[in-house]
């Protein structure tokens, strides 16, 4: 074979670590075409390892000896062939990389050749069809190397023939590039080809294997006359691939990036008006392994074990195999070697075993490579990274294992040291086989240093440690188990003697889970005061406590624990699987089964049911009348008939009133009578030749059955007969008698009764009720309106004749609308009886009104009076009075102010109104004066508010800021002095009333 060292110093400066070689570029695989004007072909392989790799080839398995065939070079790893030869050259290639850590080789690269020869030169026969017929120009390429492509001319050169529905050329066989004869093609004139049905001429294999990622296309073409319309399909019912693309009229299917789920039988469905053909094909999945777990570098000590696991997908499953310095060593499993699939371990590491190991993943359709080095190395023993634990603590009694666990390479051998002296084993002491010391029984006597020697041929290392000997923890006080009521709260005891030189911690479980006392802390407690106390408290308890308590005692040197079961009585669980048995009208047949008695025996029992018509759940009468615990069944009474029930059952013990069962299935009780009779049956009012007869609606769940409705009776008062009426709806609450020759506002008697499937039940008591009135016929006379300020206006009128009109009148409505408004937004007021005036309010001030009066009864409205129109006044004056000036004599206090001066839109002032009161006094006081100023005469010894606003026709206008006036000495003197107020002080005095407010 031959090498090439490419390494003329032994460590490259960019690469100073030593290791075996990794390949950086394998060769792909080549087509070298005969024709090329290039006579060279280059394989690539590019290696890096420390010492650099000698590169080598092989083809078809076989070395190539670079020196002995001129033709062949190599350019740093890569092979260069000169003038290649299809019969020579053609086949597998394989780049070999070599250094002192071990071999590999790379993936296959396969070289093959192209070529093209001539057609023959023999002329073809002529092709004779009639108008209308299909014909196959066949191609016959010539001898030939690698994929071609194929085209017609027609006639000359370059008329290529164009490819559509009528013509198609086959890139498979060539049917319809080097140029062949010429194929004469003529028509025959001995007739024309009739419709025919659709002949498939060109058509993909049966079976078409189709590698991962590849584009796939099929071909299809039928002859027929009409011309056949192609279309495809998958015989499987699922769609073609969104990605599929159609060429050619359809006569070709591309499917490009090929997957697994693109696989299954295609057809190409190929038809016309006299018929159709269908082609059917396989397309098969195939895929070449592809590493999906790769192996990587190892370093390993002597006698350690070594596994390495490669794993690759692809389609069929890929093999495996394993060489060692690419085939100088084929793996099998044997002795130390074991194989399964892409695993490999490697048992006892010896320095033989060092070297490149290559994974070998195949399958049909490809082989791929993955490398990994195996380092082993020696050293003596080395305890600076695993020295002995410095300290080590037991309890008398106990068991200790001191490890000793030095790197080293062959494995060591042991020995230990106490103190000075050579320690022997014995029946309590036992040196492991990984080295380590064991001492069971422990004494106080083995206390001391104690040093472990470590050897192998490379050297001899110790390290030392000391072992502390410690009292053990006992338990002193136990928790024991209990029995407590659901509510109370109690003290699991958990105590213990322990050596006080060890921290000592303490952890309760229950039910086998940590207790977390931040979490519940609402119920958990751990209590005690002193470091060998850790007693539990459980405050509340509640059912879900009951159960086994663990008190966890742990040091360094020990743990023990001990346990307590809890019982919980509390009420009962809820009763299960309550059951309907049976239903009448008025009663309900129940069983059920007892829940948990939670350690208290049940008592009694209670039942309770629940409608659409009750507000939750209510407790029922039963028989019998107290249900004790052992009884399980129960009749329910007193329920309404015809009315959705369900019900659930409450058990009860010495301890309280436990949860309610799950509710039944919903019954209804069966149809009854009706027994309620419509309350609150009343009337009147309504239209002319009306009676207007009202009640209240039965509720649905007294209704006792189906088919609920109602029966009206009518009479005029002082007759015998009744007139009866069916009302069939339940919700209904209202019934209207029309007829024309019914007289207004007469009194009729009146009953209301009811009824459902099972018959008619009785009737409410009799009442009178008046038939409808007729609407006042004649509108009020005299309508007057005057403004009483910017808001107000009153209105007034004379009632209509008694002998002008027909109709009760119950009252007056008044409209009042602004001008420029419809009236038919207008405002309403009415009044009742016999008053013929009243006020309007709120208005708008300085604006012009339309007011119209109306007579009304039950039976609606009569005709309106004509409009009269009247304009409110001016709006009082916006600005409140200023600089309002106070001050005392005697026991007067003299306010003055500045003229409130009117705007052009508001009306003018006509005097003043002064408000005042005690500050702690609610009713106001009010003087009006025509004047600026006011002399008020109050007693000193209160404080007052006061406040001024003028009035006009319009109203009063806007009121002054509250004022205070502090309580004043009656001495005077000091009051005088005070009160000669400059226009600053005042504003001063202003402020702080207000703010004193």
């Amino acid at each position: 074979m031959g090498w090439i060292d490419l390494s003329p110093f032994p460590v490259p400066a960019d690469d100073s670590s030593l290791h075996g070689p990794v390949f950086l570029q394998e060769p792909n695989s080549l087509i070298f075409p005969l024709d090329s004007e290039e006579k060279k072909v280059k394989l690539s392989c590019e290696v890096k390892g420390n010492p650099r790799p000698t590169i080598g080839w092989k083809l078809n398995g076989s070395s190539i000896d670079v020196g002995m065939d001129y033709r062949y070079s190599l350019l740093e790893g890569s092979l260069l062939i000169n003038n290649p030869n299809k019969s020579q050259d053609a086949g597998t290639y394989q780049c070999v990389a070599t250094n002192p850590f071990g071999t590999i080789v790379s993936r296959e690269a396969k070289l093959q050749f192209a070529y093209l020869e001539n057609f023959k030169t023999r002329s073809r026969s002529t092709v004779s069809v009639r108008q209308g017929q299909g014909m196959v120009l066949l191609c016959g390429p010539p001898p030939h190397s690698g994929e071609l492509t194929y085209a017609w001319i027609f006639n000359e050169y370059p008329s290529f023939v164009q490819q559509d529905s009528r013509r198609f050329v086959s890139q498979e066989t060539g049917n319809l590039r080097v140029l062949g004869p010429p194929t004469p093609l003529v028509l025959r004139n001995d007739g024309v080809m009739g419709e025919y049905e659709p002949k498939i001429e060109v058509q993909f294999p049966e079976t078409v294997p189709s590698a991962k990622g590849t584009t796939v296309k099929l071909e299809c073409f039928a002859l027929g006359n009409p011309v056949p319309t192609i279309s495809w399909r998958r015989a499987d019912g699922k769609q073609l691939p969104r990605k599929a693309r159609r060429h050619r009229s359809s006569g070709l299917l591309e499917i490009p990036n090929f997957q697994q789920e693109d696989a299954g039988l295609y057809e190409c469905v190929a038809e016309n008006v006299r018929g159709r053909n269908v082609a059917r094909g396989q397309l098969t999945f195939y895929a070449q392994p592809s590493w999906t777990q790769r192996i990587s570098d190892v370093r390993a000590a002597i006698e350690e074990r070594v596994s390495w696991e490669c794993r690759a997908s692809g389609r069929p499953k890929p093999s495996y195999r394993w060489l060692k310095d690419w085939g100088f060593a084929v793996l099998f499993p044997q002795g130390r070697v074991q194989l399964e699939q892409g695993s490999l371990s490697i048992a006892n590491v010896s320095l033989s075993d060092a070297g490149m190991y290559q994974c070998v993943a195949e399958n049909r359709h490809g082989v791929i490579f993955a490398s990994a080095e195996l380092s082993v190395i020696a050293i003596g023993p080395d305890f600076s990274k695993t020295l002995l634990k410095k300290i080590t603590l037991v309890k008398v009694g106990g068991e200790v294992i001191i490890e000793c666990k030095p790197k080293a390479s062959p494995r060591p051998t042991y020995s230990w040291k106490k103190g000075k002296d050579i320690l022997r084993e014995n029946e309590r002491i036992t040196v492991l086989e990984d080295g380590s010391l064991r001492i069971v029984n422990v004494t106080k006597s083995d206390a001391g240093s104690y040093t472990c020697v470590a050897t192998n041929h490379f050297g001899t290392a110790s390290s030392t440690g000391s072992l502390l000997v410690k009292d053990p923890t006992r338990v002193m006080v136990s928790p024991f188990s209990m029995d407590v009521t659901v509510g109370e709260s109690i003290v699991l005891p958990c105590q213990v003697s322990h050596d006080h030189s060890l921290d000592i911690v303490f952890t309760w479980t229950f039910n086998g889970h940590l207790i977390d006392f931040e979490k519940d802390g609402d119920h958990f407690e751990r209590v005690g005061g002193q470091d060998s106390a850790g007693d539990l408290m459980i405050r509340s308890i509640q059912l879900k406590h009951a159960g086994k308590y663990v008190c966890m005692v742990q040091t360094s040197v020990d743990k023990l624990s001990a346990a307590a079961d809890l019982i919980v009585r509390g009420p009962p669980g809820p009763p299960e699987a309550v059951t309907i048995d049976e239903v009448t009208d008025t009663t309900a047949q129940l069983s059920w089964r007892p829940g948990a008695d939670n350690h208290s025996p049940i008592t009694m029992y209670v039942v309770q049911a629940r409608t659409p018509f009750s507000v939750g759940w209510q407790a029922v009468s039963t028989v019998p009348e107290v249900i004790d615990g052992r009884t399980f069944t129960a009749t329910v009474v007193g329920l309404n008939p015809w009315v959705e029930y369900e019900f659930r059952v409450v058990a009860a013990n010495l301890i309280g009133i436990g949860e309610p069962s799950s509710p039944s299935e919903k019954r209804r009780t069966e149809e009854a009578l009706p027994e309620v009779t419509p309350a609150n049956v009343s009337g009147g009012g309504g239209s002319k030749s009306e009676l207007v007869i009202t009640w209240e609606t039965v509720p649905e769940e007294l209704q006792n059955g189906g088919g609920f409705g109602y029966v009206v009776a009518f009479r005029p008062l002082g007759t015998v007969s009744w007139m009866q009426t069916v009302v069939a709806s339940p919700d209904a609450a209202r019934y209207v008698f029309r007829n024309e020759s019914l007289p207004p506002f007469s009194p009729y008697e009146v009953k209301v009764g009811v009824y459902n499937n099972k018959g008619e039940g009785s009737f409410s008591p009799v009442t009178v009720v008046y038939s409808a009135e007729e609407e006042p016929t004649r509108a009020p006379t005299t309508v007057l309106a005057r403004s009483l300020s910017a808001s107000d206006v009153e209105v007034s009128w004379a009632p209509p004749w008694e002998n002008q009109h027909k109709g009760r009148i119950q009252g007056y409505e008044v409209r009042c609308w602004r001008h420029g408004e419809k009236e038919e937004n207008a405002k309403r007021i009415r009044t009742v009886g016999n008053q013929t005036s009243t006020r309007v309010s709120n208005l708008r001030g300085n604006a012009l009104y339309h007011l119209a009066v109306r007579a009304y009864n039950t039976a609606g409205t009569g005709p309106s009076s004509a409009a009269v129109n009247v304009t409110t006044k001016k709006p009082p004056p916006s600005q409140p009075p200023g600089n309002i000036v106070w001050n005392s004599s005697d026991s007067k206090i003299i306010l003055n102010w500045d003229q409130v001066k009117a705007l052009d839109n508001e009306s003018e002032v006509r005097g003043y109104k002064v408000l005042y009161r005690w500050n702690r006094q609610g009713s106001t006081s009010v003087i009006e004066t025509n004047k600026t100023s006011v002399e008020l005469s109050l007693p000193f010894e209160e404080d007052y508010i006061i406040e001024i606003k003028p009035f006009s026709d319009g109203g009063d206008g806007s009121s002054s800021e509250q004022i205070r006036i502090p309580k004043i000495s009656s001495s005077g003197s000091s009051t005088s002095s005070a009160c000669t107020l400059s226009a600053l002080s005042t504003i001063m005095i202003s402020l702080t009333a207000r703010s004193s407010l």
